[in-house]
């Protein structure tokens, strides 16, 4: 499991982690009952404290992407469909409400964005 911590980035250090290892488990690269690196080995990697990888485990327990069993760790929760659905709709909704703000601001026209969204969406990769 490869995580990439940027310091220049905006957003706290628990969150790069959690997004990370979301967008890990989304894509297929960790599958379900896989086990995650205890949160003293990611820390001493990542060299942070195991104060911040926790938060990072305990955010990613509550929103059901781990698991973690008192004694054996932690492991990647067998996922819903709908549930990973559901998260990236919560990401594309938020790429969209970014466009739109830019598109009001900079007055590009609602169907000229809608051209360009249905573009991408058709052209696939």
């Amino acid at each position: 499991m490869e995580i990439l911590i940027s310091n220049s980035s905006g957003k706290p250090i628990y969150e790069q982690i959690c997004q990370q290892i979301k967008s890990q488990i989304m894509d297929g690269t960790l599958s379900a009952g896989e086990a995650l690196p205890s949160m003293r080995a990611l820390a001493k990697d990542l060299h942070l404290s195991v104060i911040t990888v926790q938060r990072a485990y305990e955010d990613l327990t509550r929103d059901g992407f781990i698991e973690t069993v008192s004694g054996k760790g932690s492991f990647v929760a067998a996922q819903n469909r709908e549930f990973i659905q559901e998260e990236q709709l919560r990401i594309a909704e938020d790429l969209l409400q970014k466009a739109a703000a830019i598109g009001r601001t900079h007055g590009i026209e609602l169907e000229r964005l809608q051209k360009i969204l249905q573009l991408f969406y058709e052209e696939g990769d």
